[in-house]
């Protein structure tokens, strides 16, 4: 088989007779898809008020369980779990029965997951307004729904497995890959950040934590969110791949290089020097699998940009593309010393981390949710323009809220060393840079709106119109 007609399509062996795409259920792609779309839409607006309270500070500063300290970790688990990984099971559910030309291997299994899974994020949001919190980064969960998290994910990873194990077609597509990755890398990563991370003190805990806050986004919403892009690319555009082997490249080099790297946040801090050398060389080294995987899409849209004027799913794609590469441009470049001495604990971090999460990834589970919502739900979608105006929302939204916080990191980072300024000074100084990271907020949360009212119009059969759409599935 040639590699430049290696389409998602292109797996399936000669005479392998495939489920057509209409035979499938797609019942919990369907649950993970609506609750997280649900969950963006609420979580938006905790991170409206979060965005607020750095503009004034006294917003609902007497009502205990929407101060600052419990708002942020609700934000960031309602994101991160709630939006995000949910979004990114359920298209995993949709893709991989097709890539493997089988129905899914327990519907009723992959049900009780959804049904679970929406579980821990209705507990995590009682027990973080609560203030039941482990204060560990990313790690707030109290440890009964860690082990629920656990749970789920266990009944997630055996359903994937055994359906990737009963295919039909002999070669495996890329996404498959990644998507096997993201299950064991997940265990590994989770269980590290919110179970061994207990037994530990100190600096020996603050490792772990980071090593779990960093791997979180490389070695979990990385993989999933790239085997998106590799499905989703070539079936939005109706294109090949460019090269099947240099994704798998990108895939081996990205397993082997981003676990180490997650210590860069220390550095200049109370740990070994080899410690923070092996972080900063390992990070450097990301740019392989960085530029492989953007190489690989780059070439795959070569001759197909024009594309992008109607093709909605594929422009959120190839955004997300552009902020991945430059997500992983800047984890490198500020884990070299000098640059870390400036930007780190900076409003700079979370300019960064959020084009990583709402940028990068956050696009690629939307474009996957327009691609794949009307066709479970055999419809058409209820409106391009709407679809636009959510793309062009977020895109500026987002631009506004990354660029203000990068430049403003950095004035900070000046301000913070230089002694002769007052570290209230600093904060003061900031607040031009938070009201516009707030009116970027309501842009984002606007768009946040058009995808959900565009998608539930779509699942409620508002258009009017229904046409099939199993042969493009």
């Amino acid at each position: 088989m040639q590699e430049k007609q290696l389409t998602t399509g292109a797996v399936s062996p000669s005479g392998a007779a495939a489920v057509s795409p209409s035979a499938h259920a797609d019942t919990t792609a369907k649950w993970f898809l609506i609750s997280a779309i649900g969950y963006f839409f609420i979580v938006g607006i905790i991170a409206i008020t979060i965005a607020a309270k750095f503009v004034w500070p006294e917003l609902l500063g007497t009502v205990a369980p929407l101060s600052y300290g419990r708002l942020r970790p609700l934000h960031v688990n309602g994101m991160l779990f709630g939006w995000l990984l949910a979004a990114d099971m359920g298209l995993t559910f949709y893709l991989v029965p097709r890539l493997c030309g089988v129905r899914i291997w327990s519907e009723k299994l992959g049900i009780a997951t959804a049904a679970l899974w929406n579980v821990i994020i209705l507990g995590a949001v009682v027990s973080l307004l609560a203030g039941w919190n482990q204060g560990l980064e990313y790690a707030e969960l109290p440890l009964a729904l860690d082990i629920a998290v656990v749970a789920a994910w266990i009944m997630f990873g055996f359903n994937i497995f055994a359906t990737i194990g009963t295919r039909r077609y002999a070669q495996m597509y890329v996404s498959l890959w990644y998507i096997m990755g993201t299950i064991l890398w997940t265990a590994f990563v989770y269980l590290t950040g919110n179970f061994a991370v207990l037994a530990a003190t100190g600096v020996n805990q603050a490792n772990l934590n980071w090593m779990y806050v960093h791997n979180a986004v490389g070695l979990i919403f990385t993989p999933v969110g790239l085997a998106l892009a590799y499905y989703f690319i070539p079936k939005s555009g109706n294109i090949p791949l460019f090269s099947h082997k240099l994704s798998m490249i990108g895939f081996w080099s990205l397993a082997f290089v981003y676990v180490w790297t997650g210590a860069h946040h220390m550095l200049h801090g109370p740990i070994s020097q080899w410690l923070q050398t092996i972080a900063i060389v390992f990070s450097v080294m990301l740019l392989i699998p960085v530029w492989t995987v953007v190489y690989n899409f780059f070439a795959t849209m070569k001759g197909q940009w024009q594309q992008l004027r109607e093709n909605v799913p594929l422009k959120f794609l190839m955004s997300g593309v552009v902020f991945y590469l430059l997500t992983c441009f800047q984890g490198p470049m500020h884990s070299l010393r000098s640059v870390n001495a400036i930007v780190s604990k900076t409003d700079w971090i979370p300019g960064h981390a959020h084009m990583a999460v709402l940028g990068a990834f956050s696009f690629f589970a939307v474009a996957g949710c327009y691609y794949a919502i009307p066709r479970m739900f055999n419809r058409t979608l209820y409106s391009d323009a709407l679809a636009n105006w959510s793309y062009w929302l977020l895109m500026i939204g987002g631009l506004g809220f990354f660029v203000t916080l990068w430049l403003g990191g950095v004035w900070q980072g000046w301000q913070w060393n230089n002694p002769a300024i007052p570290f209230i000074d600093t904060v003061v100084a900031l607040k031009p840079v938070w009201l516009v990271r707030f009116v970027s907020g309501i842009l984002m949360f606007a768009g946040i709106v058009a995808f959900l009212y565009n998608v539930l119009a779509t699942v409620t059969g508002a258009a009017g119109v229904e046409k099939p759409r199993a042969a493009a599935a």
